[in-house]
């Protein structure tokens, strides 16, 4: 099973809005005999790449998958069915599919003599498919914050200068993160300052992710902005209530939507469902202090990924804005799932305080 939790994370970045899946297919005398995972959204699943390269020796044998398999004919034909056709004799799988188009796998293999566990490795296997599992249980992207700063908290200096907090490596390895996504968020604040490109580099064969930008005045994002070249699709989103005439002269896809209550910013959950309506299931979130403040005030921020130098500045913003919490006894607690060294940085890895698997 760990060895399919390994093959179903190379499909990230490359599946959405599809699941991440691995399967191995052990022969009856318990050797590997297939391997496989789901490559693209419309391509052929991870079973049935793992049955063909097995073969004949999969008659009798063991299916190992990360998510129970489908049920329903879409794109490509149920994996159950499959499964059944094969000669597989058992099946192991880890999470269970929520989705109610695609579940009920697990009885189709039943009803047809297969014998069937479920549960095995869950929580390692739901971890790295929770981005799909998010947008499937609550209906809207996950969303992974990401940020640099200084051992003491800080996202900028003084005077405004960011550039560089972290080192070159840590920089590298957030390509990496946009890689994986399906869009990249940010706000007013850091278009109007940073002039953000936003797009994957150093990461070959990448699909560029959908670019996003808060601009709730419509006055951060101008003409000549980085984000509006052809390295990638961008999305800008405004407050529904400025003047047609405001929003006219952007240069890339528009949508409008209500404000926060107090009207500052847009509303998160909008947001979000804006997002999650055009297929996006995992956001990085890249802004700053004050857009990952209200997204934590929303209660929208699922992972948190954190590097931190080896510096201090001792002035300048810091990480977080006004998330809305106002005693040590309101503070997010998060959970650490990752801590490694990234160069001379260090990058954390955290969630809030629920087991994957509750995702």
């Amino acid at each position: 099973m760990r060895r399919a939790i390994e093959l179903s994370a190379r499909g990230l970045g490359s599946t959405s809005p599809n699941p991440v899946v691995g399967c191995v297919v052990l022969g009856p005398d318990g050797r590997t005999a297939g391997e496989g995972w789901h490559r693209q959204a419309g391509g052929p699943h991870a079973e049935v790449h793992a049955l063909a390269a097995a073969g004949a020796a999969a008659r009798g044998g063991t299916a190992v998958v990360t998510l129970e398999p489908c049920n329903h004919t879409g794109r490509t034909g149920p994996c159950a069915r499959a499964l059944v056709d094969a000669g597989i004799a058992r099946v192991v799988y880890a999470v269970a599919d929520p989705n109610p188009l695609a579940g009920g796998g697990a009885g189709t293999l039943r009803a047809a003599g297969v014998e069937v566990a479920a549960g095995l490795l869950a929580g390692e296997a739901a971890a790295v498919n929770a981005a799909w599992l998010t947008s499937v249980r609550r209906g809207r992207p996950h969303v992974r914050w990401k940020y640099a700063a200084t051992l003491d908290g800080r996202v900028a200096a003084a005077d405004g200068t960011s550039r560089w907090i972290t080192s070159p490596a840590a920089r590298a390895d957030v390509h990496r993160l946009r890689a994986e996504s399906d869009a990249v968020l940010v706000g007013s604040g850091t278009a109007r300052a940073d002039d953000p490109h936003l797009a994957v580099r150093g990461v070959p064969a990448a699909r560029p992710p959908l670019r996003v930008v808060a601009d709730t005045e419509a006055a951060a994002v101008r003409p000549g902005a980085r984000v509006l070249d052809d390295a990638a699709p961008t999305l800008i989103a405004v407050a529904d209530d400025l003047p047609a005439e405001r929003t006219g002269r952007l240069g890339a896809d528009v949508v409008r939507l209500p404000r926060a209550a107090g009207g500052r910013g847009l509303d998160v959950a909008a947001l979000l469902a804006a997002l999650h309506a055009r297929e996006v299931r995992s956001v990085l979130l890249e802004g700053g202090p004050t857009l990952a403040g209200a997204f934590a005030a929303a209660g929208a921020v699922d992972e948190v990924v954190g590097y931190l130098a080896p510096a201090l500045l001792g002035a300048g913003p810091h990480v977080l804005a006004n998330a809305g919490i106002t005693t040590v006894a309101e503070a997010l607690r998060l959970r650490i799932t990752d801590l490694v060294r990234i160069g001379p940085d260090v990058r954390i890895t955290a969630v809030p305080g629920c087991l994957p698997e509750e995702l």
